[in-house]
Parts: C-alpha cells; structure tokens; sequence
C-alpha cells in the first residue's frame, strides 16, 4: 500500500470529492466532512490499510475572517508502518463533524480537548463535555476571537506577568 493508491481510493470512496494538500508532511487528504465516518471506518478496517491507530486529532481555528475551522486526524497503521493524515473543513460559527469515538477509543479525550478549548461539537460522542477547563468556563480559549473573562469564581483570570515578577 502507497499514498498514490490511498488517493485513488479516496477519490473513488468520495465521488472525487477528496484531494491531497500539496507538500503535507504525512500525507494529508481533505475529506467533505460528511463522509469522514465512512472514510475513516475504511482505513480502519478494510485490510488494505489498517490504519489501526488514532495518534492525534488536533482542531484548528482559521480564524473569523476565513470563517472555518478544521479537525486533522493524524493515522498511523502498524502493520504498514505507514502514517497519514486526514482533514476536515467545518464553517466557524457551526463547527460540527461526526465523533470517531466508536472507531478508535482514544478519539474520545482527543474529540473533548479540541470541544473544550475550541467548541467544535462531535456528534455522537458518547460523553461530549469539558475535559481541561471547570465545566462552567465561559468561552473556549484557543479560538483566536477569544477573549478571557476578567474572573472567574472571585479570582483574576488574567495573567499579569509585571505585576508577578516585577
């Protein structure tokens, strides 16, 4: 199994849909979002493949004036010693993509990171909540309009570093 083969896969699976970024180190393909739980589950499984490891889900936020954000999938499959990464484009004020929890279970903790520090909603995740930040946090911090609440529960949330080390 090579890259080239991934990609005629991929455009057959995807109606021609999907297309890789040029010069993306691992490979990296763009998927439409909507048939990433398809794709996904067949890189998993279909022996061809066997991308049998989830070993990052990482969100980008691209900021208000490009209106999107993105979910990559960094894959790697064992038994082909081959990595990749898969990519989705969701629109900033509806970040929503299909969990993939229920194919590798480690999507679980990656899936409520990027949701707690960037909003973007998987859906379908079995337990979609705050995993790093009080489950009352205004706001997700790695989103580049974020701006932080002046307290929170009666403490200073902003970092004054002066102030600390004068």
């Amino acid at each position: 199994m090579d890259h080239e083969q991934i990609k005629i896969w991929l455009e057959e699976a995807t109606g021609g849909t999907a297309h890789v970024v040029p010069n993306s180190h691992p490979v990296t393909y763009v998927v439409p979002v909507e048939q990433l739980p398809a794709v996904l589950t067949d890189l998993h499984k279909l022996p061809d493949f066997l991308f049998d490891q989830l070993a990052c889900l990482t969100g980008i936020d691209n900021g208000p004036a490009s209106n999107s954000m993105e979910v990559v999938y960094h894959l790697y499959s064992i038994p082909f010693n081959k990595a990749l990464a898969v990519k989705v484009i969701v629109p900033r004020n509806h970040p929503e993509v299909p969990s993939v929890s229920g194919i590798w279970r480690t999507a679980n903790w990656h899936e409520r990171e990027a949701f707690d520090l960037l909003g973007i909603r998987f859906t379908g995740h079995p337990d979609l909540r705050r995993i790093l930040l009080p489950a009352d946090w205004e706001g997700h911090p790695l989103r580049k309009d974020y701006e932080e609440q002046p307290t929170y529960r009666g403490m200073s949330v902003k970092y004054d570093r002066e102030k600390l080390y004068p």
